[in-house]
């Protein structure tokens, strides 16, 4: 069953700055998103819905605008988005498999750029407002989406998988046909904001996020460009990110402040995570 460059001075300087708490405005705007747990082996299947996890921007539709995760606006086309409904959808803008930094570069323009986000999907995988559980959602947003006449407004594919063998072999046919992961779907679940089980992700890496508390000073053939990213992550860690970063984004770094997502293989008895990989700078 489906349901349906530009150049820093010569010397970088080490310099770690305070980030200001958001304003009561910025939080006000940010959605209440339900934000997802990592999946583990002890979690029944059975309640669980599947879908693939897209390499996309999170998006919220709220009636009128699409918010990133931090409350930012998307600053779409009016065609884009005329004919969505008068109430909240939570999905993903995306543009394809590996096509993540095409779509930032279309969806950060406060101008938009017509041809470039033609090329923009919003994969919709939940109707925030509705007060049914999740099987129940997807029923009421398969109705919805199907009203849309906009085929760049798609309702996220749901299945079922038997077994954590058939899980794992459906993670690994995603990634090889160059998909992310695969995001789980509690049956059950009432759409709650924050972190918890109704919403699981399974990936391959384990990632996460973390705030850019400093640029590095590089040496060698990275001198007068950053060396790595000083980070912070939620659990108060310390630790720098060098690896993943390319000479572009060592030349134009993620500004201190932002938040950054990165790989990682475990961690070490003080919190540390391993093999830390620089993955993105996040959208908002």
């Amino acid at each position: 069953m489906q349901f349906s460059y530009r150049l820093l001075p010569a010397v970088i300087t080490l310099s770690i700055s305070v980030v200001c708490a958001p304003s009561a405005d910025a939080l006000s705007l940010a959605p209440p998103l339900v934000l997802a747990e990592k999946y583990h082996d002890q979690i029944d299947l059975s309640h669980y819905w599947v879908s693939e996890k897209y390499d996309g921007a999170r998006a919220w539709w709220d009636g009128e605008k699409i918010l990133s995760r931090g409350g930012g606006v998307y600053q779409a086309p009016a065609w884009f988005t005329e004919n969505l409904p008068n109430q909240a959808l939570d999905g993903e803008l995306w543009i394809g498999r590996g096509q993540f930094q095409q779509l930032m570069q279309t969806i950060r323009d406060q101008q938009p750029d017509d041809v470039a986000w033609r090329s923009v999907r919003f994969m919709v995988f939940d109707a925030p407002k509705h007060k049914g559980y999740f099987s129940e959602r997807q029923l009421h947003l398969a109705s919805l989406v199907s009203a849309i006449p906009d085929p760049w407004v798609e309702h996220v594919v749901q299945t079922r998988v038997d077994s954590e063998v058939s899980l794992k072999a459906l993670l690994d046919s995603t990634i090889k046909q160059g998909g992310e992961g695969l995001m789980l779907q509690r049956e059950g679940s009432n759409y709650i904001g924050g972190r918890h089980y109704g919403l699981v992700k399974l990936t391959r890496h384990a990632d996460a996020e973390a705030t850019v508390l400093a640029h590095v000073p590089g040496k060698g053939k990275y001198q007068a460009m950053v060396g790595s990213l000083l980070v912070e992550d939620e659990n108060g860690v310390q630790f720098k990110i060098g690896s993943g970063l390319t000479d572009a984004q060592r030349i134009d770094p993620p500004p201190i402040g932002s938040l950054v997502t990165f790989r990682y293989r475990g961690r070490t008895q003080s919190g540390k995570p391993r093999f830390a990989r620089f993955l993105r700078k996040r959208v908002d």
